[in-house]
């Protein structure tokens, strides 16, 4: 299965420019965003929700620095007995993410998030915060559409990324139901990505897949590996005063079992598909977007935990 997606991963995606010289050189400056990488996982839901289909970049600009914020909300059970008490769980993160050109067909995507969870267990509240886990992504123009007459306009990006352990692992809480609650993993991770953007006109689809690849950290647990896709249709209306980007799409996320001491902890796999609307809107160098994402199926953790909803905004400044 893991060969299987790791060669899926370099069959989509890309980054949109426009077909003629004027809409091309508009496109360097409002291109689509990438719906990539949860930058990690069934620890989807705490540590690691700051990148991945969520998005590592702006709808609207190529290269920017900004700050974005998410929520997250999903319940949990210890799944015991048939009546068992369902808790809920809240995952923050604030984010600052940059996209920085570093030489011709190359960015770099640096996202460095803080995290601040809470959630109810049978004897009372417990709430956790801290620096998280940085990521560093690398994506490489492969393909763009040149031609000024071209009907469709295609581009393909691949590239990859690292997770550094900037963030606190605690193994008491690796033990709980959501062993993801967390603000960090605590193991060095790497990122395969690639995302293909297909255009006609103001309108598009860009799709994406990514692969996350997890080590184990030094108390000897290892979150699983963790395969990301989207595809997000969207509709690029730009004006003398401003631009603004409406999308719809669907995500999904597959896990791979967790390890403690190399041997599988049972029950902490699983799957989702959500529904997602979107928007971002453009003036000048300033840019506001929001995204809402709804589980449309999923199967987390044997049951234990659900996704109830995701949604974040973003303020970003072009550079």
């Amino acid at each position: 299965m893991k060969k299987i997606l790791l060669l899926a991963l370099f069959v989509l995606s890309g980054s949109l420019k426009a077909s003629s010289k004027d809409s091309l050189a508009r496109a360097n400056q409002f291109k689509p965003y990438y719906d990539l990488l949860d930058d990690d996982d069934c620890d989807a839901c705490g540590c690691s929700a700051s990148g991945g289909s969520m998005g590592f970049a702006s709808m609207l600009n190529t290269n920017f620095i900004g700050i974005r914020y998410f929520n997250q909300s999903y319940k949990s059970t210890d799944g015991l007995y048939s009546n068992s008490l369902w808790y809920d769980e809240t995952y923050n993160t604030v984010q600052i993410w940059a996209r920085i050109p570093v030489v011709k067909n190359i960015q770099v995507s640096v996202l460095a998030p803080y995290h601040f969870h809470s959630r109810e267990t049978a004897t009372g509240n417990q709430n956790i915060s801290g620096i998280g886990d940085i990521t560093v992504l690398g994506m490489y123009q492969l393909y763009q559409t040149q031609k000024d007459s071209a009907v469709f306009v295609h581009s393909w990006q691949i590239g990859a990324g690292v997770k550094a352990p900037t963030g606190k692992f605690n193994e008491s809480n690796a033990g709980n139901v959501n062993p993801s609650y967390q603000v960090g993993t605590g193991s060095w991770d790497y990122l395969l990505a690639t995302e293909y953007v297909v255009k006609r006109k103001k309108i598009g689809l860009n799709t994406m897949l990514n692969y996350v690849i997890k080590t184990q950290n030094q108390k000897y647990y290892r979150f699983g590996n963790q395969f990301n896709y989207a595809g997000t249709l969207f509709y690029l209306h730009e004006t003398g005063k401003f631009s603004f980007a409406p999308q719809l799409g669907v995500a999904g996320e597959i896990y791979n079992d967790n390890e403690q001491h190399k041997q599988i902890v049972r029950g902490t796999s699983g799957s989702i598909l959500f529904g997602k609307v979107g928007f971002e809107v453009g003036k000048d160098k300033f840019s506001v977007g929001a995204n809402a994402m709804l589980p449309i199926s999923q199967n987390l953790t044997d049951g234990r935990v659900e996704a109830n909803y995701r949604w974040s905004v973003n303020l970003n400044y072009s550079l």
